[in-house]
């Protein structure tokens, strides 16, 4: 068999086509992943969470590596993110971070300027090493079969989560110190952006190829707010981020932002290199309003409830909006629960149309060694 990159192959490696994507360089065709691709729409997922707590599935370095390349075995991404949590870092921090049935709890929400005193930076390597060791063997794992991932939640959306002690639909209690108590919304913000960078740095020095910025909740904001606030955050975040040394190409940054489609042009001054875009804002016009940007996104993740037929249809729709170049395939969301295995299946089949048929997938590569 034929290993993608080698001499013989007539395509790249995935991990070189998903940074070649991320740069906008020329590709054999556009890489695929998808956010949360591990969870609870695989069996086999569901059967270790029955075993262990997500916290606890969270910290030990074999079973996150395992969940982590449960997606990669089943479907070959061109990219394979590490398995985690966005508040992993946040209860490093000081945190109180609780996991429930409905979803993470703070039950000690930062709402005034001592709050923010009681949080701390801290050394990833020794607050949060495991992450680093889950890094580390995934890339043993996958070498150049697929381009490891690392993450972090933006520091709007940590935020976010500190304030309002868990998820919202209104947002009020950091909306009102936005308002009320900016100069305390600032420190957290910057603070919040000095761990962000550090937390990403050491997932680059631990192995990742690329890193992806969570922006979940700053679709909340107006453009005035997100430029005010998110931004200057979000933007000191990615500057603080060391990319890699030597003669390597600097990582990649991917900056999501859920509900953003009124903040793409802002979103472009974050320093980020590429763009997510949801499913709400059609990719043709991403690549109207930003020449020139790499964009990933953005079947709606709603479709992977429906049929095989419609997947492909919407993919390759996808592809043909931005024309395959600096473009990696992807959901605008996370995946959800619920999703169909043959639509998830249809989803990366579709996108691997666009190969040479003599290419052989990032799974079969993983086999073959």
């Amino acid at each position: 068999m034929t290993l993608p990159g080698s001499p013989l192959s007539p395509s790249p490696s995935s991990a070189r086509r998903f940074l070649d994507a991320c740069r906008g360089n020329p590709v054999d065709r556009p890489p695929v992943w998808m956010m949360r691709q591990a969870g609870r729409y695989l069996p086999e997922y569901r059967e270790i969470r029955r075993r262990v707590s997500f916290l606890d599935l969270c910290r030990s370095v074999e079973l996150a590596t395992e969940v982590s390349l449960q997606p990669f075995r089943r479907f070959g991404p061109d990219g394979v993110i590490f398995f985690s949590d966005i508040l992993v870092p946040v209860a490093a921090a000081g945190a109180r971070v609780e996991f429930g049935d409905a979803g993470p709890e703070l039950p000690e929400p930062v709402r005034d300027a001592a709050a923010v005193d009681r949080l701390h930076r801290f050394d990833p390597s020794e607050a949060i090493g495991f992450t680093g060791e889950i890094l580390r063997a995934l890339s043993r794992e996958v070498g150049d079969a697929a381009a490891v991932l690392g993450f972090c939640g933006a520091p709007w959306t940590l935020a976010s989560y500190l304030v309002e002690g868990g998820g919202s639909k209104s947002f009020a209690a950091i909306k009102e110190m936005m308002l009320r108590d900016r100069a305390t919304l600032e420190r957290l913000l910057a603070l919040l952006a000095d761990i962000v960078g550090e937390v990403l740095s050491f997932q680059i020095a631990s192995g990742a190829r690329a890193v992806q910025v969570f922006d979940t909740w700053a679709g909340e904001l107006t453009r005035e707010d997100y430029r005010a606030f998110a931004l200057p955050a979000v933007a000191r975040a990615i500057a603080g981020i060391r990319r890699g040394t030597g003669d390597e190409a600097p990582a990649p940054v991917i900056l999501y932002v859920n509900g953003g489609g009124h903040l793409l042009e802002a979103m472009r001054e974050s320093g980020a290199d590429v763009l997510s875009i949801d499913w709400r804002t059609p990719l043709g016009e991403a690549r109207r309003r930003l020449p020139g940007m790499p964009l990933q996104g953005n079947l709606d993740p709603g479709l992977l409830l429906g049929t095989p037929e419609e997947v492909s249809r919407r993919t390759l729709a996808t592809i043909r909006e931005t024309g395959g170049v600096g473009h990696i395939v992807n959901l605008g969301h996370g995946v959800l629960p619920g999703s169909r295995l043959e639509c998830v299946e249809a989803f990366f089949a579709a996108v691997r149309g666009h190969a040479p048929a003599a290419a052989t997938t990032a799974a079969e590569a993983s086999a073959s060694r």
